[in-house]
């Protein structure tokens, strides 16, 4: 049973209770998934440098992230000043910066992080912006060693 701060959500991963204050508002939505505003970030595992950024309203829309600073050190994400309004930042260092992730099945090895689409979430304010990237300097999907590089 829920409490007044918090809500039962339905995932792939079962049933679980959230609190409120674990909710993240998209407010333009994410690429392909705009009707979708409500996400929560659910980690597999401790260890494990992969979480879910989970739909509160379709159970089944969960993707598969990760922070790109686990595995690259170099890669910057340009924030424009009407996304920094929106999120409520002043410094890239007051967001989170996390990549969707895509594992095929069967072949790990060939794990990609999509670095052309970036979803920076500002963890005080609960707010999350996918941000598209044109910098050439990084490929769209970036192949990487699978050990998380040392911070």
């Amino acid at each position: 049973m829920a409490k007044k701060d918090e809500r039962v959500v339905e995932t792939r991963l079962g049933s679980i209770t959230l609190p409120e204050d674990r909710v993240i508002n998209f407010p333009r939505g994410l690429i392909g998934f705009m009707g979708h505003r409500e996400f929560t970030l659910i980690r597999l595992r401790e260890e494990s440098p992969f979480m879910v950024l989970q739909s509160l309203s379709d159970p089944k829309l969960g993707l598969l992230v990760t922070d790109p600073y686990s595995f690259m050190t170099e890669y910057e994400v340009v924030i424009s000043e009407p996304d920094r309004r929106m999120l409520g930042i002043e410094s890239r260092e007051q967001a989170i910066v996390l990549v969707t992730v895509t594992i095929p099945q069967g072949m790990p090895e060939r794990t990609t992080l999509n670095l052309s689409g970036p979803i920076v979430i500002n963890n005080d304010a609960r707010v999350g912006l996918q941000i598209p990237q044109t910098d050439s300097r990084y490929p769209t999907h970036y192949t990487p060693g699978m050990v998380p590089v040392e911070k």
